[in-house]
């Protein structure tokens, strides 16, 4: 019994310990999947397929300054539909994109 608690406390532990590692991952993981196509790794936009859908530099001033809400609007309007926890965690991952 002693050995099963013991067992049950570390496999809670580990799991509270990565829920923030997923959620962290979460933004980078989907701008991958969503957004890298048009956007790329740097944000620039500067793909074929953002040049041709005339994608946003994430990196442009316009763009930066934007608030999140802002932000949050023009992602639902693009491409691809994300849900309102994805669109909060890309935000996130374009936010400490470098410079």
């Amino acid at each position: 019994m002693k050995l099963n608690l013991t067992h049950a406390a570390i496999v809670c532990l580990a799991a509270t310990m990565a829920a923030p590692v997923l959620a962290q991952d979460s933004g980078a993981d989907t701008f991958k999947t969503k957004c890298l196509m048009c956007h790329g790794a740097d944000g620039t936009g500067n793909t074929p397929a953002g040049k041709a859908f005339k994608a946003a530099s994430l990196k442009d001033p316009m763009v930066v300054t934007k608030s999140n809400e802002e932000l949050a609007t023009v992602i639902k309007t693009g491409k691809d539909k994300l849900t309102d926890d994805q669109i909060k965690a890309v935000i996130a991952y374009i936010r400490a994109l470098p410079n």
